[in-house]
């Protein structure tokens, strides 16, 4: 359990924070309220973190970070330098981000670490990868296992090594039944939204 008696009262840090007690979080990070970090999480100085975010277990969270409002981290994600995630991203179990396209131990690439850019809502399924570079759309779906290697357009839905499109999905998390391109709209009874398919994008209205 968060044990409120162990709270790390750091600069930029919400009173309302819960931390764990094994937790590690650098003099100089801000972190909005009601925000609840986990067992062994590490979040660095300068990282900026908005309200109602969760972090599980072994989660780090590097300087160069930036992420909104309600974005859940599951367990053992890491989130490396140059990546933002916007409100309501979710990142499930295990899934992989990285900051650099061609890796090699003795060479410093510090410099050429690229920006990778989740827009609002969008779900990473556990242990999906999203190689760096690339920006995800809103309220797109990266399936469990897929491993991205560029853009994804908002409300996608994609799978697969490496990842394809295979369809659409809603705000609320469904199907949506169009085509990948062409024209069509479909109407989220749940959520009252009207999505319209134009050509190879999904455009979405809230309804009155």
């Amino acid at each position: 359990m968060l044990n409120d008696s162990n709270k790390k009262f750091n600069f930029g840090v919400h009173p309302s924070v819960q931390i764990e007690s094994s937790a590690i979080i650098d003099k100089g990070a801000t972190i909005g309220e009601n925000t609840k970090i986990w067992h062994w999480v590490h979040i660095c100085s300068e990282a900026i973190i908005g309200k109602n975010c969760s972090f599980g277990q072994n989660v780090f969270v590097a300087n160069k970070v930036r992420i909104g409002n309600n974005v859940k981290v599951q367990n053992n994600v890491s989130i490396y330098d140059n990546i933002t995630l916007q409100d309501d991203v979710f990142c499930g179990p295990s899934m992989v981000f990285t900051n650099v396209i061609n890796p090699r131990s003795k060479i410093k690439r510090k410099q050429e670490y690229k920006n990778t850019l989740v827009k609002k809502g969008a779900s990473l399924g556990a242990n999906c990868t999203i190689i760096c570079g690339i920006t995800i759309g809103e309220n797109a779906f990266i399936a469990a296992g897929a491993v991205v290697t560029k853009n994804v357009s908002s409300y996608a839905l994609v799978k697969g090594i490496p990842a394809k499109q295979v369809g659409w999905i809603s705000e609320y998390g469904e199907n949506i039944p169009l085509p990948l391109s062409g024209f069509g709209i479909w109407i989220c009874q749940k959520m009252n939204i009207k999505y319209s398919l134009k050509e190879s994008e999904i455009f979405a209205e809230k309804l009155k």
